[in-house]
């Protein structure tokens, strides 16, 4: 279905993924996030190259699954399965339903659930794809912390997130022209004006600088962004395969 939630002006309330935004979540985000598509599509290619036998594979912050599904299409060994964790009851309902529609011979669970509290155990990929931006910001050292805690060794996370920039004349430019590929998509000021409004207090993106930083005190050894377009960017960390010394 195509995203019209915000085309009628309606009053604004804090945007939450609710029912409304499943039906719409496909055409939302790919409309919203330029280079959405490419970035799925590699998530299954660095699957290919990453993921361990015997291991596990997390997709916090799940939505619909598209994620897990580039992940289970590339994953090369018989003995891993996946967990996709989202705490939108609206969301997992339907992942659920789209994994037993899918022919993949990868397992994968879907867990209602809060990512903030989610073990990760014997995991070699982990994916954040525009998930970490709507926790506290408190909250998200101890989530990169419990990702990294939770890898073995060579094990991969990307996290995929909406950028600040804390240069003020280059975060202006860059919303602008966000907004401007908005428009391009077919999205009104209206209505442009209106998801910003519902998002202002529930997505706080944060700069390149902090990401970067977080990760490395996590104890990540590799930490790089592999793809940005505008202000979303996605990251890929490493944890050292020295690890297992330790």
């Amino acid at each position: 279905m195509k995203d019209t939630l915000y085309q009628n002006g309606d009053e604004i309330v804090d945007f939450t993924f609710d029912e409304k935004v499943v039906e719409v979540f496909p055409d939302m985000i790919k409309r919203s996030v330029p280079g959405y598509p490419t970035i799925i599509k590699m998530i299954g290619m660095l699957a290919a190259r990453y993921v361990q036998a015997g291991t596990r594979c997390y997709d916090l912050g799940c939505s619909l699954g598209a994620s897990s599904f580039a992940m289970r299409h590339h994953i090369e060994h018989s003995d891993v399965a996946i967990v996709a964790v989202d705490n939108s009851p609206a969301m997992v309902e339907q992942c659920k339903a789209a994994v037993l529609e899918d022919d993949a011979e990868v397992p994968v669970a879907v867990l209602l659930g809060d990512v903030a509290e989610t073990a990760i155990e014997n995991a070699s990929m982990v994916v954040l794809n525009f998930t970490l931006q709507f926790l506290p910001p408190e909250q998200r050292a101890a989530v990169i912390q419990r990702i990294y805690d939770g890898l073995v060794p060579g094990g991969i996370l990307v996290l995929s997130e909406k950028l600040r920039f804390e240069d003020p004349h280059l975060d202006e430019l860059y919303i602008d022209l966000h907004h401007g590929f908005k428009k391009a998509q077919g999205y009104s000021d209206m209505e442009i004006a209106g998801k910003r409004s519902a998002l202002d207090k529930v997505l706080i993106p944060e700069s390149l600088s902090t990401h970067r930083q977080r990760m490395k005190q996590a104890g990540f050894g590799s930490v790089d962004v592999w793809f940005q377009c505008l202000n979303f960017a996605s990251i890929v960390a490493v944890k050292s395969a020295e690890s297992a010394r330790g």
